[in-house]
């Protein structure tokens, strides 16, 4: 892609879970022998990231709490910590209770800007205050939404797939009408079905071809 060409990179890769990620209509492999490695795989990606971002142009990075301290490091080195704007939480309600720690239930999303200067549109979101009920507020940096279940109409049978009402939050805020949107691991293809309903020019890929299948079909329906 060319230099400086996209206003808003989000990427969800492989969290290295150390595992085969499987799905009703696909999977993925998700391990590597190390962080290190795991690092090392990703370093390029993000360089790469940089380099197609606008000046006004952001990323979205998606981890879990196996990752997410060595990725902000990472990011930190190729974007610098000046440009950190902010560590978002999706929280989801699901995950494995366990009797020797607290429930794992949300993800990582970390917000870095190529410059000082970026698009942000704060989402509205409603009160939960007495004082301001049936009112909107900015929302906070812990984003609730649920993850989908099992019987969710968009659900596509693709592992680790993200609902379309986060995808649709973050490209909202953080990308301008008619700004382009590119997903590096496109997956289920969320991201972009999202940008196409919210107007958006996208660009995206996937190593899998089970990924790009599911994508075009997708797309094909919005």
């Amino acid at each position: 892609m060319p230099n400086e060409s996209v206003d808003l990179v989000y990427v969800d890769p492989p969290f290295n879970t150390g595992k085969s990620q499987q799905g009703a209509a696909a999977k993925y492999e998700d391990a590597w022998p190390t962080m290190e490695a795991y690092i090392r795989w990703i370093r390029p990606r993000v360089e790469q990231v940089h380099r197609v971002l606008k000046p006004t142009g952001s990323l979205l990075l998606h981890c879990d709490w196996r990752g997410s301290h060595h990725l902000r490091l990472l990011l930190d080195d190729v974007f610098g910590p000046d440009r950190f704007v902010n560590e978002l939480i999706w929280s989801y309600g699901l995950g494995g209770s366990s009797p020797r720690r607290f429930a794992r239930k949300h993800d990582t999303i970390l917000f870095y800007s190529r410059t000082d200067v970026y698009f942000f549109q704060p989402p509205m979101v409603p009160a939960t205050s007495a004082r301001m009920r049936g009112q909107l507020k900015k929302a906070g940096d812990i984003l609730d939404i649920p993850s989908l279940n099992n019987m969710a109409a968009e659900r596509t049978g693709y592992p680790t797939q993200k609902p379309l009402a986060l995808l649709e939050m973050l490209i909202s805020a953080c990308c301008p009408e008619g700004g382009r949107v590119a997903d590096f691991c496109c997956g289920s293809g969320t991201t972009l079905i999202a940008a196409k309903r919210l107007g958006r020019p996208f660009v995206g890929c996937d190593v899998s071809d089970d990924a790009v299948r599911m994508t075009e079909e997708r797309l094909g329906s919005v």
